[in-house]
């Protein structure tokens, strides 16, 4: 049986400069790192996830053997390389390159491939493919970047949205998938309805994660999405950080407790992250809501 390797262990095979990472950052099923390398020829194990490699900087001649065959490429800043997980790959490049490296897990894209293809999943795998252009997997590391870089409120919830929208791409456009049979779809009934947002309210103190949330009503996170924005008419995340701020205004107004007790109760990392949000989305300060 083949001993799949971690992300994270990558550069014992791949020696590079880190230089952006996500380890710290609470995301589930999903993880980034950007790495700075030198030409390099390297035999890289079987990994245990999905891994997208966009191009950051440089230019460089590519070549990949995967599955006994040789691809050979001319990568560029932009360009984008696909390795699905449980297979051994040859990677020889000569010129210096920044790239940023997106590890999906297969928890991640079997659930996601369930909930599209409404059947059950047996196995996903992305096909070989050294370059591509493809603006929506652009956006979407991009937005990781971003985030990885500057997190914000309902970042991990955020983070799964975006690796969601990342799967179904990947999915429509470069995988094969063995399924079963076909599911039934529905909408969100008013005892999910009830349970979804009673949930939220009792733990907007904490992080929440989409994948907390579809649990709550028994879906997948793709068919949660789906079924939320129906409901809703906006993104969980979105949704979460309206309540955090009416929670918050709340609370303000009552006077009962600090202002700094106050954005921790709403979930916010601490008072200034709950000001800015306020003078965002409210064009008030915490204090301007106390009582006079």
């Amino acid at each position: 049986m083949t001993t799949l390797i971690a992300s994270v262990d990558l550069p014992k095979w791949v020696p590079g400069k880190i230089l952006l990472s996500s380890d710290s950052l609470g995301w589930n099923n999903v993880s980034l790192r950007s790495y700075r390398y030198t030409g390099l020829d390297v035999e890289v194990p079987a990994m245990s996830d999905f891994m997208i490699v966009l191009y950051r900087q440089g230019v460089t001649p590519m070549q990949r053997r995967f599955d006994g065959a040789w691809s050979k490429e001319q990568c560029a800043p932009g360009d984008v390389s696909l390795l699905t997980r449980s297979q051994k790959s040859h990677w020889h490049w000569t010129a210096g390159i920044d790239v940023t490296h997106i590890y999906l897990t297969q928890t991640l894209m079997s659930k996601v491939a369930e909930s599209v293809m409404d059947r059950a999943i047996l196995d996903v795998r992305l096909r070989d493919i050294l370059r591509i252009q493809d603006p929506v997997i652009f956006q979407s590391v991009a937005d990781l970047v971003a985030e990885a870089e500057n997190p914000g409120l309902g970042g991990p919830l955020y983070v799964e949205a975006i690796a969601t929208k990342m799967a179904v791409r990947l999915l429509r456009q470069y995988s094969s998938v063995l399924s079963r049979e076909p599911r039934q779809q529905g909408r969100l009934t008013p005892a999910q309805f009830n349970r979804l947002t009673q949930y939220i309210e009792d733990h907007l103190a904490e992080p929440l994660s989409l994948e907390d949330l579809a649990n709550t009503v028994s879906l997948s996170t793709w068919h949660f999405l789906r079924r939320f924005r129906d409901k809703f008419g906006v993104a969980p995340h979105a949704y979460v950080i309206h309540r955090r701020v009416e929670r918050a205004k709340l609370l303000l107004r009552q006077g009962a407790f600090p202002i700094k007790e106050v954005a921790l109760q709403c979930g916010f990392s601490d008072q200034a992250h709950m000001t800015r949000t306020l003078r965002s989305r409210l064009g008030v300060t915490p204090s301007s809501l106390r009582p006079q």
